[in-house]
Formats: structure tokens, C-alpha cells, sequence
């Protein structure tokens, strides 16, 4: 008889032990002292160290004043923001998703920016036949995507640089790798406030987006509609954008004003 694989194989028992020492603060105890959590969780005193020790080079916990104990970091506020953010953009995006998809036909897809790329957090698909669309959890390209100009375009300068000045993929023969060319490009964007995909990223498939700003105005989405060249003609171009505009406005006024 087959022995059943033990869990322990298939789990990185720092990553677990990490987890067990955040999860160790809470109301009731929002600071401890590595003996505190070494007796919370059960671990070593010396392990306790190590992880913590990690843990407070990335943000993820930092000591008190008097630096004795610690208490949950900064970044973890800012990755449970995130992820507040996240699903809420989802919940108040589709129903103005939808309408779009009802008024032009076409898939409509709401992205972040995620590490230098697009990440697609959202998607409703178009009624045709033929329709273009990518997933949820699909990473895009930001140099030669609607969505990525947005990002590139609104952006803090720090931010956008090195992935303009990074090495960029012809994806096809009218993607733009010359960061010069790019900067004017994304200029346009600005001007015009939206994006603007034309067959750069896939043969045949032209693309709009806008941005999704936050109370203070900053970009945290775009919001997208691609299509073939065919049906995402040039003199639709300015009417989607239009109506995507006016949908992010919408779904800016609601994301984590309430």
C-alpha cells in the first residue's frame, strides 16, 4: 500500500512559520516581544529571531518605539489595501462593465499595475462570435498595450523610467520599442486622456483604455475594451473612449469613497 504523502512535503515551513508569527498580532495583542511569540506560536525563540529579522527588512513588521517588541509594518497596510482596493474595484466595475459590453458588443477588461506589467483583475466578454479577450490573472505587456499606456502615462517618473529605458519586445511589427518614440506616445496619451493600442500588441487587434483614479487622482486601474480592427474601427475609437471615461469617472466616485 501506497503511503499517503505527508502535508508537510508539499508546504515551506518558513513561509509557514512566517505566517504563523503575523498572524500572532491582533487587537488584543497588536505588540509582542519575541518571547511573546515564540510561546504564541509555539517555535523557537532563535527561529522566532531569524524570521522576524527578515520580516522587519521588508516592511512586513517593525519595532516599537522603545524597540523592544514589534508590531505589524506598514506594508502590510499596504498590501491590505491592495487587495480592499481590488475587490472593491470589481464590485463596483461591473456593473458599468457590463453596460459598455451592452452598448458596443465588445469585451470589456479592468487591469492594475502589477511588478512592470498589466494584470488583469476583471473581465466581461463581448456577445459576438469572435470575440478578443484575456483572463483573469493574465499578465499583459505595459509597453505595447492600451492599458499599459495609461500606467506609463500617469505614472510616477520613477516608476515609469526603467521600464522605458528596460529592453522592449516587438510583439509585432508595429509595436513601438524606441523609448523615444514611446515617450511621444505616451505624451499623446496624456493629452488626449486615453490609450490607444493599435495592432502592438496582436495582429489585427486595436484596443481603448482610460484611467481609474483614487480620491487623491492617482491611477489605480484602467478599464479596456479591445477588439478587431474591423469593428474597433477608427471612428469608433473616440466614441468608446468617451463612454469608458465616463464609466471609470463613475467607478472612481465610488471605490473607497463610501
Amino acid at each position: 500500500m501506497n503511503k499517503e504523502p505527508d502535508r508537510d512535503q508539499y508546504n515551506v515551513r518558513a513561509i509557514e512559520r512566517a505566517i504563523q508569527i503575523l498572524l500572532s498580532f491582533d487587537d488584543s495583542h497588536p505588540e509582542r516581544g519575541v518571547t511573546e511569540i515564540a510561546q504564541a506560536t509555539g517555535l523557537h525563540k532563535a527561529t522566532v529571531h531569524r524570521i522576524i529579522m527578515t520580516l522587519l527588512q521588508h516592511g512586513l513588521l517593525e519595532r516599537t518605539v522603545e524597540g523592544e517588541k514589534f508590531r505589524l509594518g506598514v506594508r502590510m497596510v499596504d498590501l491590505g489595501l491592495r487587495a480592499l482596493r481590488q475587490m472593491d474595484l470589481r464590485r463596483v466595475a461591473r456593473p458599468y462593465m457590463q453596460q459598455l459590453v451592452d452598448r458596443f458588443g465588445e469585451t470589456c477588461d479592468l487591469g492594475i499595475f502589477d511588478q512592470g506589467q498589466v494584470l488583469t483583475i476583471e473581465v466581461i466578454y463581448g456577445d459576438h462570435a469572435l470575440i478578443v479577450a484575456t483572463r483573469v490573472g493574465t499578465h499583459l505587456p505595459i509597453h505595447c498595450t492600451a492599458s499599459g499606456r495609461i500606467f506609463l502615462a500617469f505614472l510616477p517618473p520613477e516608476v515609469v523610467e526603467p521600464l522605458i529605458n528596460a529592453p522592449m519586445k516587438a510583439c509585432t511589427e508595429k509595436t513601438i520599442t524606441c523609448a523615444d518614440r514611446l515617450r511621444e506616445e505616451l505624451e499623446a496619451t496624456r493629452q488626449r486622456g486615453y490609450g490607444i493600442d493599435d495592432e502592438e500588441f496582436e495582429p489585427g487587434i486595436r484596443a481603448v483604455a482610460v484611467p481609474v483614479r483614487d480620491v487623491f487622482g492617482n491611477v489605480i486601474a484602467t478599464l479596456a475594451i479591445p477588439g478587431p480592427v474591423y469593428r474597433v474601427t477608427w471612428e469608433r475609437v473616440s466614441e468608446m473612449a468617451q463612454a469608458l471615461m465616463e464609466a471609470a469617472d463613475a467607478i472612481s466616485a465610488h471605490v473607497l469613497r463610501r
